[in-house]
């Protein structure tokens, strides 16, 4: 019996409300997980990451191939020694990145060849590789080798693609084998075609998976395409499995596909906004390099139980902005994950007292327009 698993614990107008016990921790969810992509949430402590609620954090096996490389993560005892990290951790294939930062030799039946975006160093990833990789670095959830295309209205291209996936990841189930403290998670591919989203499902589902996830999407396809695509598969997600849309995203994003039954979310927007001067807050997006918040002494946001949340001005903030101080970043940042961590512990709440209509109606519009 597997010593990581999933329990459903309740359902509220579509919104599922879940824990995921691992050896590492339990995580609740609707979770949203910090994106440490190179053994880092950028300008935070893993200390100050875990303080604001978060239970899991993403890394990537295409970044942290290429730096500091595998062998030196794995002689640490794998990446939670390397970065002190004790909770569990989630590792992206790599597939998203080698299509979007890498350039691109060639894609063959067998793997995809790239040259690094950091110093050009060829590399030739195989679905067998990666998944080697992510045992390597010793991830608690290690997702399927994918090809994850770019947005296109171009339904031959897709089913292409998505059929090379499909082979892919079968590739990826044999190479996982059997382990008994890690999940294998299968990426349904299909763009914004509902019937190929489908089909995919559908057959990654005869491979069988520890849980299931949504790529290709947060590619450039509007806000209704992308619920379009997780409405094709919301009723045939296997129940009793995680279900997780990759790379999203915006709040309101998170509230309609909470809404379709997703369980895990993650995206670089809370670091990356933070890192260019941008907080999220209950009462919208904060550009804090505006001069208007020069005299203003009031926090980013007094309902977050964290410092810097409430415990400097934006006054203060401004400056440090302003001045290319290193502290803006850092204090933006860890704001910003502290707001996602304290709207999925809301959300959670909202499900577990039957409540998520009510929440969703009273944030989803209002998000869409302040954010």
């Amino acid at each position: 019996m597997k010593s990581i698993s999933f329990n459903l614990l309740n359902e509220s107008h579509g919104a599922r409300l879940g824990k995921i016990t691992t050896p590492r921790g339990n995580i609740d969810t609707p979770a949203f997980m910090p994106v440490g992509t190179a053994g880092t949430v950028k300008a935070m402590y893993i200390d100050q990451v875990k303080s604001c609620g978060s239970q899991i954090i993403l890394g990537n096996t295409y970044h942290l191939m290429i730096r500091p490389g595998v062998e030196r993560v794995k002689q640490a005892g794998g990446l939670h020694n390397f970065m002190n990290c004790s909770m569990p951790i989630l590792t992206d294939s790599g597939g998203f990145q080698v299509m979007s930062l890498s350039k691109i030799s060639k894609v063959t039946e067998d793997g995809v060849e790239f040259s690094s975006h950091i110093d050009g160093k060829k590399f030739f990833l195989t679905p067998e590789e990666s998944i080697q990789v992510q045992l390597d670095l010793n991830s608690d959830i290690v997702m399927v080798f994918d090809e994850c295309p770019k947005y296109s209205a171009e339904k031959d291209k897709i089913k292409k693609s998505m059929d090379l996936s499909l082979r892919w990841a079968e590739r990826c189930k044999k190479k996982f084998g059997k382990q008994e403290s890690k999940w294998l998670f299968g990426i349904t591919q299909g763009g914004i075609f509902p019937d190929l989203r489908k089909e995919c499902l559908k057959k990654l589902i005869d491979i069988g998976f520890d849980g299931y996830a949504l790529g290709g999407l947060a590619v450039g396809e509007n806000q209704s395409e992308m619920f379009d695509a997780v409405d094709a598969v919301k009723d045939i997600l296997p129940k009793d499995k995680p279900h997780y849309l990759m790379g999203v995203g915006m709040p309101q994003d998170i509230l309609g596909a909470v809404k379709r039954g997703i369980d895990m979310f993650d995206c670089v927007l809370p670091t990356r906004s933070g890192r260019t001067g941008l907080a999220f807050t209950w009462n919208g997006r904060v550009n804090i390099r505006n001069a208007k918040y020069a005299k203003d002494e009031d926090p980013l946001d007094k309902s977050i139980d964290c410092p810097a949340s409430n415990s400097y001005s934006k006054n203060y903030l401004n400056h440090l902005v302003n001045s290319n101080e290193i502290l803006g970043s850092m204090l933006l940042t860890w704001h910003n994950i502290a707001f996602y961590q304290d709207l999925m512990k809301k959300i959670r709440q909202a499900i577990k007292e039957n409540k998520f209509e009510e929440f969703y109606k009273k944030h989803f519009e209002l998000f869409n327009e302040i954010n």
